[in-house]
């Protein structure tokens, strides 16, 4: 997909959910609130033990804390979606 398309949806979403760092990077540069989920072996741009970013101000980090268990991130997820939305 082009990257201006890809700005544009990007643009038009109150939140961004990605696995993607290439959209993440594309949304926090763009202003717009992301939640990244990443595996444990996360790439080093993201850092370690850390869930904002110092690049991003609008991106929080959900991370796994065991290798293949995404129970915990998608929970984590979903009571911060749920929460939001009733604010």
């Amino acid at each position: 997909m082009d990257l201006c398309v890809t700005a544009s949806l990007i643009s038009s979403l109150d939140v961004i959910v990605s696995v993607d760092t290439m959209v993440a990077h594309l949304a926090g540069a763009l202003g717009k609130k992301v939640y990244l989920l990443l595996h444990t072996e996360a790439d080093w741009r993201w850092l370690k033990g850390r869930e904002d970013s110092p690049w991003y101000p609008t991106v929080s980090l959900l991370r796994q804390f065991q290798a293949g268990d995404w129970k915990p991130v998608v929970n984590r997820l979903a009571y911060i979606l749920t929460k939001m939305t009733r604010s």
